[in-house]
């Protein structure tokens, strides 16, 4: 996943850096390192289990604990006035 990819993941998605962050259990600064592709002049790929919690998320899964998927019907319109909400729900 290029850093472009990955931008246009979280855009389509109605993200904003900070709710990208706490789905993907990473600190914001993560996200803009990501999205920039490299931290103080060093190349940065984004991990493996990082683009599967990408596609996880857009299939509207949430959370999975080895049997069960928390799952939600993610869409563009429905993060566009719930991102936040999302975002808290997961964490419970």
């Amino acid at each position: 996943m290029t850093p472009e990819a990955f931008r246009a993941w979280r855009k389509n998605l109605n993200l904003k850096q900070k709710d990208a962050a706490d789905l993907l259990g990473l600190k914001k600064r993560v996200i803009q390192y990501y999205e920039k592709g490299s931290r103080d002049g060093k190349k940065v790929e984004i991990p493996k289990h990082v683009r599967l919690a990408c596609h996880a998320i857009s299939a509207g899964v949430l959370d999975f604990d080895g049997e069960n998927a928390v799952s939600i019907p993610v869409t563009a319109a429905s993060l566009d006035t719930s991102a936040a909400s999302i975002v808290e729900d997961a964490a419970e």
